[in-house]
């Protein structure tokens, strides 16, 4: 499972990389294509921000419980052969 999401996500590296490359040598730039759509690359800044000051505490909070879950049940696991 963790090999096929790492084959995934390097599939999508390679992808976004070539698709860079292309729009690259048609000289068009991140910032012109987010001009088109009406965003700046300021205000992506700031959702990026506000998503990360929003996630932070929920995923520190949710770890107080899950980690802790896990460890429990990592112990009581019967051994593998």
């Amino acid at each position: 499972m963790a090999l096929r999401f790492a084959i995934t996500g390097f599939k999508i590296i390679i992808a976004s990389l070539l698709v860079g490359f292309v729009l690259s040598a048609l000289n068009i730039t991140a910032e012109q294509v987010l001009n088109d759509v009406g965003v700046t690359p300021d205000r992506v800044f700031n959702w990026l921000q506000k998503g990360m000051s929003w996630a932070l505490p929920n995923i520190l909070l949710g770890s107080i419980i899950i980690i802790p879950v896990w460890i429990i049940i990592y112990l009581f696991r019967p051994p593998r052969s």
